[in-house]
């Protein structure tokens, strides 16, 4: 750990790709060392979204005023707040997420931050200062217009270097990137600096076989599916949630617009949601491995070690 952290406020952070078990080994480590949980997922801030974002079931208990998530004994944030109407932002969750450890920190207990966000966790770790671009819904309109493969091309003339790790099969994230380069006139990956450090954090990412994630991802799905998915999808839809909405442009979701639309089969949406969470994982595993600073763990015993190491120091 760098000298100029120890003096910081502690903070762990437990990341890996979807299905790998971090919700476990996160409530295991929290009940461990008076814990409290932040979460680090880009689709489980949804409300009415449970079954297709695997949230952790839980209740809202009222405390004074205010109102926390628990599972178990432990409170969970950033979790299951936002209408699926709503936008939120990685500077959004930068915000909401200091705020919170800083509160957690202040009641003398230890936070931990829980997910599979690359960009969420980045944001924290490295205390991104993030570009504040109000979204633009006439150049976003425009943008809705064209197909995934004409964005990236348009994205790679003005970032290329963002262009290059972009989910280049999430429309909603290309179009996000070209409305901050227009809109401030700099490459959205320039706008993403490092900040002075907030926080001494320690990152332990959990380490699993390609084929034993995969074999979990399609047992997962088939799990969402008889646990009432398309039906959650349905009534979503009811409430006039529409397809191009951040939430329901999220896998999970997506792809079960051709179901609907009667594009396709039932079948072939389970199929392609099965493909996409794959590629998802992947896609999680390459930006993990970015950083050095991850320790990654195939047990829990080892993780709990290495976690009480960092704390009691």
């Amino acid at each position: 750990m760098a000298d100029e952290h120890t003096n910081l406020p502690k903070v762990v952070v437990l990341l890996g790709p979807t299905t790998c078990g971090k919700t476990q080994w996160s409530l295991d480590l929290a009940r461990a060392h008076k814990g409290e949980i932040i979460s680090a997922d880009s689709r489980q801030i949804y409300k009415k979204m449970t079954i297709g974002t695997a949230k952790v079931v839980g209740e809202w208990r009222r405390e004074g005023l205010s109102k926390t998530y628990y599972v178990g004994d432990t409170p969970h944030y950033l979790v299951d707040f936002l209408d699926p109407g709503k936008m939120f932002t990685v500077a959004d969750f930068h915000d909401r997420a200091v705020k919170q450890i800083r509160t957690i920190v202040k009641g003398s207990a230890v936070p931990f931050v829980v997910g599979g966000t690359g960009l969420y966790i980045h944001a924290i770790v490295d205390n991104l200062e993030i570009p504040r671009v109000a979204p633009n819904k006439k150049l976003r309109k425009s943008f809705e217009e064209k197909t995934e493969d004409e964005l990236i091309e348009w994205l790679q003339k003005l970032d290329p270097k963002t262009a290059e790790s972009v989910d280049q099969h999430n429309k909603r994230r290309i179009i996000r990137a070209l409305e901050v380069c227009i809109l401030s006139g700099e490459p959205f990956s320039a706008q993403q600096t490092k900040g002075d450090p907030l926080f001494n954090v320690f990152q332990i990412g959990i380490k699993i076989s390609r084929e034993e994630l995969y074999d979990r991802i399609e047992k997962r799905v088939d799990a969402m599916i008889k646990d009432g998915l398309v039906e959650e999808v349905r009534n979503l839809l009811r409430q006039k949630y529409s397809w191009d909405l951040p939430s329901m442009s999220g896998i999970g979701y997506r792809q079960f617009k051709g179901y609907f639309d009667g594009e396709y089969s039932l079948d072939e949406a389970i199929e392609r949601l099965k493909r996409d969470t794959r590629h998802y994982s992947k896609r999680q595993f390459t930006w993990f491995r970015r950083d050095p600073r991850i320790k990654w763990c195939e047990t829990y015993d080892e993780a709990q070690q290495l976690v009480s190491s960092f704390l009691n120091v």
